[in-house]
Formats: C-alpha cells, structure tokens, sequence
C-alpha cells in the first residue's frame, strides 16, 4: 500500500531539481578555470625608454691659453760628482774630523793618517841629500884647483876630466836626493786627508784607530756633491729633434722635477746636455739636467716625474684630453648645441698636462662633452649637468672621472 506520509508532490522526488542542481556546480567550475586558467594576462602600461631619453652629460668650454708644449718622463737623480774617500798611504787612522751626514767645503781637512813614520823617512831622505851636498862640494872644489893646475901643465888632461866627470855624477846624485825628498814630503802630505769637492759625507766605513793600506777599495766613506745636482731621463726618439731644437737655443730649456704622484713641483732647472746618440736596444736618447738645489729637495737615486719644456704656444685654443674621440674618421668630439650632441671633426696640436691644443675645428668658447660619451651619438638629446649637481657616488663626478 502506498506511503500515506509521503506526497507525490515532495521536491526530493523532482529529477529536474536535482539536474538544476549539477547545472550550477558545472557553471562555478568553468568561470574558476577560465578566471585562473584561460584568461588572458594584463599588460601593464608601456614605461617610458631611458636608453632613449635625453643623456645627462658633462660639458666644459674650450678655452683660450698660452699652451706649453712638454716631454713627460722619469727620471732619477744623480751627485753631479761622488768621490770615494781613500788614504794614499798606508798607516794608522789617527783621526776622523768630519761627522757622517755632514756637508763639507772642497780643500776641508777630513782625517789625519799617523804622520810620524813618514817624518822619519823624509828626515832619512834629507840627511843622504846633506851627505852628498857635501861630497859634491868638496869634488867642485878639487875640480878649481885642478883647472888651475893644468893650466900650469902641472896634471894630465886625463885627471881633469875624471875629477870633471864626478862633479857631474855627484849632482846628478844630489838631484836624486832632492827627489827623495821631494817625495817624502809628498807622503807626509798624504796624512793629511783633504776633501777634492764640495758635498755631504756619507756613512763611514773605518774608524780612527784601524791600520789602512794605500787605495783599499772600500775607502773610508763616500763624498756626493749635490748642490748643483743632476736628474738623467731619456726621451723617445721621435721627439729628439724636438727637444734638439730647444737645446740649440741661446736660452737652455726649462726642466721641472715632480715627485711620484705628479702633485707637487719639486725643483727647477735647465737642460744640460745630451747624450751622443740613441740607445738602439731602447730607441731613446739620454738627458741631462742641472738643479742648484739649493734646499736639497732632490736626493741621490731618487726617482722623480720631469717635465721637459720644449716651446710655447700663445693663444691657443685647448680642451681636456679626455674629452677626444677616435675612430674611422679621425679625432672628433661631440659639442652641445641647442641641447643636443653633435660631432665636430677635429685637427689636434700637441697635448701635455690633460690639455690637448685644437689647431682646426672648434672656436674658444664652444662646450665639448667631458663626461657621459658613452652613449651619446649624433643629434642625441642630452641634459647638461653641473659638477656640483652631481652625488659622490655619480659616475659624472669629477672626483670619480679623475682616475680615468
């Protein structure tokens, strides 16, 4: 019998609710899959190109100066004399007078060798001379009275002249004598060392007291003369008729003594000499300079940056070397004009000290890119940027561009 509870109308029993039902379920998961699976991704907004945009660059001018044309090398100084101090006798060392380090005259007593067997052997040496003396006046004396008596035909001519003959061997011995003495004197005076020029002694190597022979090879110390001194540097052989030039001059070329890092100026001087010809093995020719030195800023052996002036070049128009391009088309630069970058074809002069001078292509005044060459190119759009506008850390920043 039918269920009484049960209606015939009960959804539960509907087969389309159930349908509508599944329907529903299907919808939601095909708009999640579309939503996460299908749907195509948003493109964002197009950002503006910086590689495109305008470049920040650095400028300075061209500038009018009276450019000095320079040879730039390294040089070493070097005592315009050195003397190596040595006893020319042998004996004791009695005393040494002069300190190490000590800046002497020339002719100045620098230490006494033991003088005493020495005295001996001149006093030696003038007693023989005091013996022949005597043996020669008494043989001149006979010879008188020999001459007198042959002129009474008193003695034979054969007499005469053997008395003759030893006069003359008796003043040839005296003469001998004297040599000795002579040279006796000579090695006394040998005690008494005397400095040949003027400069600073260095560091001794005998002290007074020690036995030394004649010319050892060590010596006992070194004399350097420094005021004046001498700074030797070579140049490369395409500048030697240059710096030939300068040098036949009636006024020598002006030399200039840099310390290591090219930042502070040492000494002045002139050019001295040349050497007689180019080193083949290096292909440069070696120079010589003359410092006074008069505050012995220059040392013995120490290297040092020169400056070679070589001539002068008045009103001319330089920029910094830094600023020039090369390529296929020769040397160039890129000038500002109406905010943007143009190349300018250039005609270079010499360059010294980061200034290269411009005899073609560019007038004073004209601002030439320093810094942001790298991506410039003709008629790029830049911005000119001071140097106090920039941070430390920029790349445009003079104390960052200065190594390059």
């Amino acid at each position: 019998m039918p269920d009484p509870d049960r209606s015939p109308a009960s959804p539960s029993h509907r087969p389309w609710a159930r349908g509508l039902l599944w329907l529903g379920l299907l919808l939601v998961v095909g708009v999640a899959a579309w939503w996460f699976l299908l749907r195509p991704p948003q493109t964002p907004p197009p950002m503006p190109n910086q590689w495109r945009g305008p470049v920040a660059v650095r400028v300075e001018p061209a500038r009018t100066e009276d450019f000095t044309v320079q040879v730039r090398a390294v040089g070493t100084v070097a005592p315009y004399n050195t003397v190596v101090v040595r006893s020319r006798v042998d004996g004791q060392l009695a005393r040494v007078l002069v300190r190490e380090g000590q800046r002497v005259a020339r002719g100045q007593l620098l230490a006494e060798i033991d003088p005493e067997p020495l005295r001996v052997a001149l006093a030696q040496a003038q007693g023989q001379q005091q013996q022949n003396l005597a043996q020669l006046r008494n043989a001149e004396s006979e010879l008188a009275r020999y001459e007198q008596l042959f002129t009474r035909d008193a003695i034979a001519r054969q007499q005469l002249d053997r008395q003759a003959a030893l006069v003359q061997q008796l003043r040839g011995t005296l003469k001998a004598d004297q040599a000795q003495v002579d040279n006796a004197k000579l090695q006394l005076s040998y005690t008494r060392i005397e400095a040949p020029i003027a400069g600073r002694v260095g560091l001794r190597r005998v002290d007074a007291g020690n036995l030394i022979g004649a010319n050892d090879a060590n010596g006992l110390f070194t004399l350097t003369q420094t005021q004046p001194v001498a700074v030797l540097f070579s140049v490369p052989e395409p500048q030697v008729a240059d710096v030939r030039a300068a040098h036949a001059e009636k006024t020598p070329p002006v030399v200039e003594a840099w310390d290591r890092d090219n930042r502070q100026r040492m000494a002045t001087g002139r050019l001295d000499t040349l050497d007689n010809q180019i080193d083949a093995a290096t292909a440069t020719l070696r120079l010589k300079a003359r410092f006074e030195n008069a505050d012995d800023a220059l040392f013995p052996n120490q290297f040092v940056n020169v400056r070679l002036a070589l001539r002068e070049l008045p009103g001319a128009v330089t920029i910094p070397t830094d600023a020039v391009q090369h390529g296929s088309r020769g040397s160039y630069v890129y000038v500002i004009a109406d905010n943007k970058a143009r190349v300018r074809d250039l005609v270079l002069g010499p360059a010294s000290g980061g200034r290269t001078v411009v005899l073609k292509g560019l007038a004073a005044g004209e601002p030439v890119v320093l810094e942001g060459l790298d991506r410039l190119e003709d008629g790029r759009a830049v911005n000119v940027v001071q140097a106090t506008e920039l941070p430390a850390n920029s790349p445009l920043a003079p104390d960052a561009a200065a190594p390059r």
